[in-house]
């Protein structure tokens, strides 16, 4: 009776046994090698295997991780043990290390309230609140009148208001999975006109808990829509709900461990941010150097065709809510574009791509140069190509590079791509959707800097203005966004939550600056952020908690105008000395000279490669540079 779902998106464990044998057996024991192995269709009980093998490798985060470790709290009404390892292996194919708690027992809610418990002690920065169906309906029986079901209706999310209410409280963010509509029909398809069924409470719930969440700052894992795809019986065991109460089977545990992680890897700034793509049947149908414009098969008057079109309208969806699109293709240029130009039935133009390569170089190195010009990260890119060659070619090149199993039905490419939540988002900001305008603005900006003589020329036929203010509500979502997905120009990779931003904005003792660059081809959208805060055990200095930029804007000199703002609101705050800090990581070793370019003088380093900086502020001068500084 039930449709188990996979990781259909990941290249199947070929060799599986002896590979993870080799892993268990290694010494020492690699990180990246337990990612790659994370990074296959895996089963629950390979699943388990690895992550026993990890476990037993990793108990502790190792150093140097993209990303710092999370101690994930999952407080639930039904039996989630099971599930642990699926999400660890999750998180793992995303190069995090997670550590889980789990209340014992239907006793969620005594934790919560309890400050010596055991999940206080257990301090985690992610709480997962999973309640049941049969947990939510407790009282409501098919004999309520409508006015009874809206009373129990409005206890049950006055409660779930106030778990959220003492979870974030604990200075967590919070993740609710929505609970699967388990619970059979009493009347069929019109459940709804039963007060008292506990099928349509459910679904009642369901719909409710999204604007509540938006409200309340919560992240929701909808379990609900997951079951609707994928069908409620590959979800959940009716005779395991009996035996272990077991809400969501162990044969969906990999699945579900996906949803939680991409939540975890959203909150970080660890999804996908371009999505590069293939051309020749994967975009259309055929080979654009053999058949010509003419022969190529897309659009309207066929089923294939339309197929192909589906395809190019998901990545240009993808690239309207922020994803930047790039293409790489073995071709001639001036055949490889001329669709984008020319064919009246292509979805995709020239305009919504970003970076655009097409020669006969190899795909892998085609691919790094295309993080290269847009100046982000390889783990950033997703590459969609229908050859098998070329896609193994380029993990095996590129492990860091996420490279979806592609059917050869292109109508079932969307779904694929859908499925492997590769660009998972917990918020969608303004400067999302402006995303593709960017980088397009960007394209006019180096074609500029390759017409001018000398880089001063160039900064200054830029016309930069950069805007600031202090942190305030209307870009709250957008800061917090950049201090979780910024690796690179990032000096300290700190992350804080909306409510923690909030604090900054609410100290008087701290600052927090958010920066807007413009220049004669349009709006950059926020490009960087500063905190700073008083030395506790020193009057006379700020540290800077907090800078990080974006990488598209650097080479202009906006390092130079932010420290100009910086010191000005140090000195404001009464400060004689500027404390820089840098903490070493994976992704933001192009920052490690950072404060002394800026003319800060060596403080301490660290065994770990942390290095502090300081700045006398009452005879600093601040660097020069072609940028107007304007209050927004």
């Amino acid at each position: 009776m039930s449709a188990t779902p996979t990781l259909h998106w990941l290249p199947e464990a070929k060799e599986w046994r002896p590979t993870l044998a080799a892993f268990r057996n290694a010494s020492p024991k690699s990180w990246d090698d337990a990612v790659r192995l994370a990074g296959h269709n895996l089963d629950f009980i390979k699943t388990g295997a690895l992550d026993q093998a990890v476990q037993a490798a990793f108990a502790e985060p190792p150093s140097g991780l993209v990303a710092p470790p999370v101690r994930l709290a999952m407080l639930g009404s039904a039996t989630m043990t099971h599930l642990q390892p699926a999400l660890r292996v999750a998180a793992l194919r995303r190069g995090l290390h997670v550590t889980i708690y789990e209340n014992d027992y239907g006793q969620y809610l005594q934790e919560l309230h309890d400050s010596s418990s055991a999940l206080h002690r257990f301090k985690p920065d992610t709480i997962l609140i999973a309640l049941d169906a049969w947990h939510l309906t407790a009282g409501i029986d098919a004999s309520m009148t409508q006015a009874e079901a809206d009373a129990a209706f409005d206890s049950v999310r006055e409660r779930i208001l106030a778990i959220w209410k003492l979870a974030r409280s604990m200075g967590a963010r919070v993740l609710h999975q929505t609970p699967l509509p388990a619970i059979p029909d009493l009347i069929g398809g019109n459940e709804q006109r039963l007060p008292g069924s506990r099928a349509a409470f459910i679904m009642r719930l369901n719909a409710a808990l999204r604007p509540m969440a938006d409200d309340a700052g919560v992240s929701l894992i909808s379990l609900d829509a997951r079951a609707a795809t994928d069908g409620l019986h590959g979800w959940h065991d009716a005779a395991l709900w009996h035996r272990a109460k077991q809400e969501v089977s162990p044969a969906a545990a990999p699945i579900y461990g996906e949803l939680v992680a991409r939540a975890l890897a959203a909150a970080l700034g660890r999804s996908a941010k371009c999505l590069v793509l293939d051309l020749d049947n994967t975009l259309w149908g055929g080979v654009i150097g053999d058949d010509g414009m003419d022969g190529i098969i897309l659009g309207q008057g066929s089923a294939l065709g339309e197929a192909f079109a589906s395809v190019q309208d998901y990545a240009r969806e993808q690239s309207r809510r922020g994803i930047i699109l790039a293409v790489c293709s073995k071709n001639d240029a001036t055949n490889a574009l001329e669709p984008f130009e020319k064919h009246p039935e292509m979805v995709l133009r020239r305009t919504d791509i970003a970076c655009f390569v097409a020669n006969w170089n190899d795909k892998a190195s085609n691919i790094r140069d295309i993080a290269k010009q847009l100046n982000i990260g390889l783990d950033s890119l997703v590459f969609l190509d229908d050859n098998p060659f070329e896609r193994n070619l380029v993990r095996a090149e590129l492990p860091m590079v996420a490279v979806p199993e592609v059917p050869d039905d292109p109508a079932l490419v969307p779904r694929v791509l859908a499925d492997a939540g590769y660009f998972e988002a917990l918020s969608i900001t303004p400067e999302d959707l402006e995303r593709g305008r960017l980088y397009q603005s960007n394209l006019a900006r180096e074609t500029l800097r390759a017409s001018v003589t000398d880089m001063d020329s160039y900064l200054r036929d830029l016309q930069m203005k950069l805007v600031w203010s202090r942190f305030d509500t209307t870009g709250l979502a957008r800061t917090t966004q950049l201090i979780n997905k910024t690796n690179q120009f990032n000096l300290t990779t700190r992350r804080y939550s909306e409510d923690e931003v909030a604090a900054v904005m609410n100290d008087p003792a701290a600052f927090g600056l958010q920066l807007r660059l413009l220049d004669r081809f349009g709006d950059n959208g926020i490009i960087g952020i500063v905190i700073g805060r008083p030395v506790a055990d020193d009057a006379t200095s700020v540290i800077i908690d907090t800078w990080l930029m974006s990488c598209r804007v650097l080479g202009r000199g906006v390092e130079a105008a932010t420290l100009a703002l910086v010191v000005s609101a140090a000195q404001k705050l009464g400060a004689s000395r500027l404390i820089g800090e840098y903490l070493p990581t994976k992704k933001n070793g192009m920052v490690r000279e950072h404060f002394p370019k800026l003319g800060f003088a060596a403080l301490s380093e660290e065994p770990n490669g942390a290095t502090r900086w300081v700045l006398d502020l009452k005879n600093c001068v601040s660097p020069s540079s072609f940028i107007e500084i304007v209050e927004a």
